[in-house]
């Protein structure tokens, strides 16, 4: 007998006809998970994946990591092996790479819960130094690939286990420590949020080198690096005309004018356009770039370099084209009624909400028919290094993280579609503040726990050669 789609046997099927494999590999399950996660926030009964247990649960994450990595499987990527492999070592970047895994288990969650405009992938690695629109270096939150609008819970809850999550494997701290190091990042959103909601300052405040915090002033300084000497240690060839040849980085020349248009299209745009930074912006090179990121790893990118106003190669631009991908949160989140859009324009608007004056070369455009997001390199966009912070600086450090996630929130309804006043409703929303901290930080130990299951049943896979194709449906 043979199995028909999803694994059930088919009645009357003949034991000695040929299967048929049909062209199309098997059906993404995003609608299958939009309606269970409807049907979980209207009566809660639902049985989510989570609770899948032995077998079961390990098919899960198997089928659940192929169906995210699809594209990337099919057009054997590169960087598609080199993520698993990535994955494969380390249960954090496990975590990092796998949030489509990580939110599928919360299908329908906390519907009751006051909705903000979600960061998605929240962990200590996603929190750094980035330009502003003056090019002036603020820290916040830095990467937008998943915004999506939600119950703000779910960014704690994820954040909470990436803490608990980063200073164990990190530092080696145990369960104790963990938990403390993840109850301070609670509680630096929660007071942020008690202060915005007093304040009203969530429109203009930003971390500069100024008036941060002593473990985000480290930061800084360890950021400050010479644009001249970044551009020639690590990106320009020797005439300093175009890109370095090497396993980072492909040259390809020859799509300068193309992608001179799409410079173009960015400069038109209000927030270049109100910018000091629109004169000239003539690209001299373009290259292909290798092996970045967790999630995105496989992902095309495309680095792009401007000419700086000098003309003498110390201060040229990079300008980043990374292919854009549907939120891991799609659907998955309880119907709210707000539309943060699509692909680039989505991961563009995130950036907006989130960010004070945000890097201006934030934007959307198509590259051979495809969304890719578009952004800014610069010399002191910097993350912070987990492995060196010691148990009071990761709870210093948790504590700034939890409180710039409060400011990204509080912005949902002063920039974001947000319709109602945000932080009172999340004040009140959380009822009593020890029992709610309490609530986050056993969902984390739980996920946490069945994170490290996964990770076993995936590093088992892998070895197996479960990702090095598509599964596909046969008739």
């Amino acid at each position: 007998m043979r199995r028909a789609r999803g694994g059930v046997m088919a009645k009357g099927s003949s034991s000695n006809k040929k299967a048929t494999p049909v062209e199309a590999p098997l059906e993404p399950r995003v609608e299958a998970f939009r309606a269970l996660a409807q049907r979980y926030a209207a009566d809660g009964c639902a049985m989510r994946p989570g609770q899948l247990t032995g077998h079961d649960r390990r098919m899960h994450v198997r089928d659940t990591i192929i169906e995210d990595h699809a594209t990337r499987i099919d057009q054997k990527a590169i960087g598609a092996q080199r993520k698993f492999d990535k994955l494969s070592g380390s249960l954090f970047a496990f975590f990092r790479g796998t949030s489509l895994l990580f939110h599928r288990d919360m299908a329908g969650e906390d519907s009751r819960m006051p909705t903000v405009l979600l960061l998605g992938d929240v962990h200590p690695g996603n929190f750094g130094v980035m330009p502003n629109a003056d090019n002036v270096p603020i820290f916040g939150v830095n990467d937008f690939d998943d915004v999506c609008y939600g119950p703000f819970t779910w960014d704690l809850k994820r954040g909470a286990t990436g803490f608990m999550l980063g200073a164990g494997e990190k530092c080696g701290y145990g369960a104790k420590a963990q938990r403390k190091i993840a109850r301070a990042f609670i509680d630096g959103y929660l007071d942020g949020m008690a202060f915005y909601a007093k304040s009203g300052t969530e429109s203009g405040e930003e971390l500069r080198p100024d008036n941060s915090p002593k473990v985000i002033r480290r930061l800084f300084e360890e950021a400050r690096t010479s644009r001249a000497d970044w551009l020639r240690d690590r990106y320009l060839d020797e005439t300093g005309r175009g890109f370095r040849a090497n396993e980072e980085f492909t040259p390809v020349s020859r799509r300068v004018k193309e992608f001179q248009k799409q410079i173009d299209r960015l400069a038109a745009g209000d927030k270049v356009g109100r910018s000091r930074r629109i004169e000239g912006l003539k690209v001299k090179d373009v290259a292909i770039r290798h092996g970045q990121g967790t999630a995105s790893l496989g992902l095309p990118r495309y680095y792009v370099l401007l000419e700086g106003p000098s003309g003498d190669a110390t201060d040229d631009l990079i300008i980043e084209f990374k292919r854009a991908r549907r939120s891991a949160l799609s659907g998955l989140v309880p119907e709210t009624g707000f539309d943060s859009g699509d692909l680039g324009a989505r991961i563009a608007h995130g950036q907006s909400v989130h960010l004070a004056q945000g890097d201006v070369f934030y934007g959307e455009v198509e590259i051979e028919g495809a969304s890719f997001m578009s952004r800014e390199r610069a010399p002191f966009r910097e993350d912070i290094d987990l492995d060196e912070l010691s148990k009071k600086t990761w709870k210093a450090y948790a504590r700034v993280c939890g409180r710039a996630l409060a400011q990204a929130h509080a912005r949902s309804d002063e920039v974001g579609q947000i319709d109602y006043d945000v932080e009172p409703r999340i004040l009140e929303a959380i009822g009593p503040r020890k029992l709610f901290v309490a609530d986050i930080l056993d969902f984390a130990e739980e996920a946490l726990a069945r994170l490290r299951r996964d990770h076993e049943s995936f590093r088992r896979d892998h070895a197996h050669g479960a990702f090095e194709d598509l599964r596909r449906s046969y008739r």
